[in-house]
């Protein structure tokens, strides 16, 4: 019998290159707030969903903090819950 090959995996950072992390909150020294809509619909997608960290380079508690705002801005009706379409 032959002896079964084994398949060697790509690393994880071979997989997808994450954006830098330069996070505009912690180089200006500010934390997100859900009284400043338009700076928060820059994490937004076209169809209203948050972009995660990987893609918009926003460290990992201004991200946690940031999703708490959007969805505090949604709640009060500053922001879309969907797209539009």
């Amino acid at each position: 019998m032959k002896a079964k090959k084994s398949k060697q995996r790509k690393s994880s950072s071979a997989r997808f290159r994450p954006v830098s992390t330069n996070c505009p909150f912690c180089k200006e020294g500010k934390e997100p707030d859900y009284k400043d809509w338009q700076n928060l619909s820059r994490y937004l997608t076209d169809r209203a969903k948050i972009i995660p960290k990987s893609r918009s380079g926003i460290c990992a508690k201004h991200q946690r903090r940031l999703s708490v705002e959007i969805k505090k801005a949604r709640h009060l009706g500053l922001l879309p819950f969907t797209g539009s379409i």
